[in-house]
């Protein structure tokens, strides 16, 4: 990666929203700026924001304030001002339903799988040839179980601990994306687990403010 770094953890705007499992991304954003010393308190356009370096490399830290549907919107206002390669300089981090809890996976291209998030990057950016950083939340419990009620929804226990473990090892990975690359990253990080506590029916009902 040359050049600056954006990296955008996606989620929701709002206290209600705070420590959801859809707003993974933004507690990782939050713990790469405790880690390096940045505030993530700046209104630039649609997002929060914050500037520092993460391993040595110069990164802008962001939280998408669209509301998970147009995460896109605010990520191509940084792309564009930075005139970044998002191939290249852009590491998004998610919430994914088709993962079971606590697993993650490092893709630098592909589908969105269901995302509406990853969904409205890819349209904003009109490619979707950038790393994403997916962080399993597990499926929701039955199938007659609302999405929306499950992912906007705030686990506690062990479920808490889990996810609470998924995080700081998905901003490890941004540090190892950052220093050695995302290959470096996808061999340590994309550990094999039983992927059958993913739900890939839900994936056209993901979802709200997702």
């Amino acid at each position: 990666m040359d050049g600056i770094v954006i990296i955008a953890g996606l989620g929701n705007p709002g206290r209600e929203y705070q420590h959801t499992r859809h707003n993974v991304g933004f507690e990782v954003a939050d713990i790469l700026a405790d880690r390096s010393g940045i505030e993530i308190a700046t209104r630039d356009g649609k997002s929060l924001i914050g500037k520092g370096q993460i391993a040595g490399r110069r990164v802008v830290l962001m939280k998408p304030m669209t509301y998970m549907n147009l995460s896109g919107e605010a990520i191509r206002e940084q792309v564009t001002f930075y005139k970044a390669d998002p191939s290249a300089q852009l590491i998004v981090v998610n919430d994914d339903i088709d993962l079971p809890e606590g697993q993650l996976r490092i893709r630098t291209k592909g589908s969105a799988g269901g995302h509406n998030g990853l969904k409205n990057i890819t349209l904003n950016l009109g490619t979707d040839a950038f790393t994403r950083i997916r962080v399993g939340v597990g499926a929701k419990p039955s199938p007659d179980y609302d999405l929306a009620d499950y992912v906007l929804g705030h686990p506690t226990g062990s479920d808490r601990k889990t996810l609470d473990e998924a995080e700081s090892l998905a901003a490890d990975a941004v540090e190892m994306i950052l220093k050695m690359g995302a290959d470096a990253a996808m061999n340590c990080f994309n550990r094999k687990k039983d992927d059958s506590a993913g739900n890939g029916a839900a994936d056209t009902e993901r979802n709200v403010h997702a």
